[in-house]
């Protein structure tokens, strides 16, 4: 029995001894994953970024008979931040979304959008935006810049954030997030379709938010010659 219980303290103490090493490990840990985290928020390098698909979103949200915003999204597009570190006002930001790649989900529903009443992809492929200005509003900025859409341009403003930094990778040059939204008013391109209901509520609402939601990657600098 004695020699029970000197065992069963020993693993008591050793037991102890392990989860103390291992909070202290797991609180360096965490500790050193924000220091890295806080301090890649603070960088951003000057470059050209490019958006990363898989981990990107162009959409868009129409109310539904006054009831709740349907989504939708662009599954093909490209776009490019050129960022400028010292001074991001002198950014520019353009990016296109493929029209018929359009995608809400439901077959039938795309293929209506695809048609003459809304997006009419065969005569008008691309949807695009290209900067013209950004301002510096608050904690974000706004982004001003000239959007084309049913062959009809028109300047908007999106107002944005950048939500985050990482440093220079093995295989890229560093990432940022941007977020941004802004309205616009389907009607001003030509996109007429709807109908109002016998409560005179229209079928789809006028106005349709456009959400950016991109993660762009700077590609990787090349290795300098000795």
């Amino acid at each position: 029995m004695k020699r029970l219980a000197v065992f069963m303290a020993v693993v008591a103490i050793a037991g102890a001894a392990f989860v103390g090493f291992w909070q202290t490990g797991a609180e360096a840990g965490i500790a050193a994953f924000h220091q890295r985290f806080e301090g890649a928020a603070k960088m951003g390098d000057s470059g050209a970024y490019s958006f990363d698909k898989n981990h990107s979103a162009i959409g868009f949200r129409v109310k539904h008979m006054g009831l709740v915003d349907v989504p939708g999204y662009f599954r093909d597009f490209t776009g490019t931040v050129n960022f400028d570190a010292k001074d991001v006002t002198k950014s520019t930001v353009e990016f296109t979304a493929k029209a018929t790649s359009v995608d809400t989900g439901v077959a039938g529903r795309d293929n209506h959008l695809r048609s003459k009443d809304f997006f009419e992809v065969e005569k008008f492929p691309e949807i695009t935006f290209k900067s013209t200005s950004v301002a510096k509003k608050g904690k974000g900025y706004v982004l001003t810049g000239d959007f084309t859409m049913k062959g009809v341009t028109k300047s908007i403003t999106f107002p944005f954030e950048i939500s985050g930094w990482l440093p220079p990778g093995e295989r890229d040059g560093g990432k940022m997030g941007i977020t941004a939204e802004t309205t616009i008013n389907r009607r001003d391109y030509g996109v007429n379709y709807g109908t109002n209901l016998p409560s005179g509520i229209p079928s789809l609402s006028d106005d349709v938010k456009i959400v950016l939601l991109i993660e762009a990657v700077k590609k990787k600098d090349a290795p300098k010659a000795e």
